[in-house]
């Protein structure tokens, strides 16, 4: 249903397909909706989704991702590096996790970027397809229920995969983004472990501030080593479970 030129533009490109380009333009019910009915048309093993606003880095993107696939022995999941960019122009490279275990603490506050990556097909026939109920936050519960909560693998390849626009919802509506990833933290996550993740992560993030810097982590452990001695000397000091 746009109508800033895109419908006329996709059919400038069918003849060039041979009729393998499916597309529809239609009034959807959210961002999600729209991503659902292209999960749903695709036919190929790997789901990429880019959304408004948002590109392939280079004209080469494809070729370079189902090199670095089979590379990898074609995983389940493989994602790359989303650039991330301005209104005045400024640009970071984002690695995302860039091969680091995927955890459930580091989805407390961030997620895996969805634009980079390359989901196979058959994952959303296991975990279903995004949440058409959340406004913002759908792709980061599909990552959470898939690849913390169902232990799918993703592999990281240091290739710059997609162009961000950072004017977009999910990072221009931060409160209502925030509403909602704790809401469906409560829903999926027990409450036991969800209580522990929430009270230690402001501390986890400063011991992992702290070890980038070698003589600060060395200061910490000889200031937690005296502690410990001065306690154990008092003798005096009270242990409840979960201390």
């Amino acid at each position: 249903g746009s109508t800033d030129g895109s419908a006329k533009t996709i059919q400038s490109f069918e003849a060039a397909f041979g009729g393998r380009l499916l597309w529809v333009s239609e009034k959807d019910k959210g961002i999600y909706n729209a991503m659902n009915k292209g999960i749903r048309m695709a036919s190929g093993t790997y789901i990429q989704i880019l959304n408004s606003g948002d590109c392939l880095c280079s004209d080469d993107v494809v070729e370079k991702m189902e090199a670095a696939l089979a590379r990898s022995g074609n995983p389940d999941m493989l994602y790359g590096n989303m650039i991330k960019i301005w209104p005045d122009g400024r640009r970071l490279r984002d690695r995302n996790f860039a091969g680091h275990p995927v955890t459930l603490l580091g989805f407390i506050r961030g997620t895996l970027n969805h634009s980079p990556a390359y989901v196979r097909k058959s994952l959303f026939d296991t975990y279903g397809c995004y949440d058409e109920d959340l406004r913002i936050v759908s792709d980061w519960k599909w990552y959470l229920q898939a690849v913390v909560l169902g232990n799918v693998k993703p592999v990281y390849t240091d290739i710059d995969i997609t162009l961000f626009d950072m004017t977009g919802i999910s990072e221009t509506r931060l409160e209502e983004r925030e509403r909602e990833r704790e809401s469906e933290l409560e829903k999926i996550i027990p409450e036991g472990i969800l209580a522990d993740y929430q009270r230690l992560y402001p501390d986890i993030q400063r011991i992992r501030r702290i070890q980038r810097y070698p003589w600060a982590a060395k200061l910490v452990w000889l200031l937690e080593r005296v502690l410990f001695r001065w306690e154990k000397r008092r003798g005096s000091g009270e242990t409840t479970f979960g201390d």
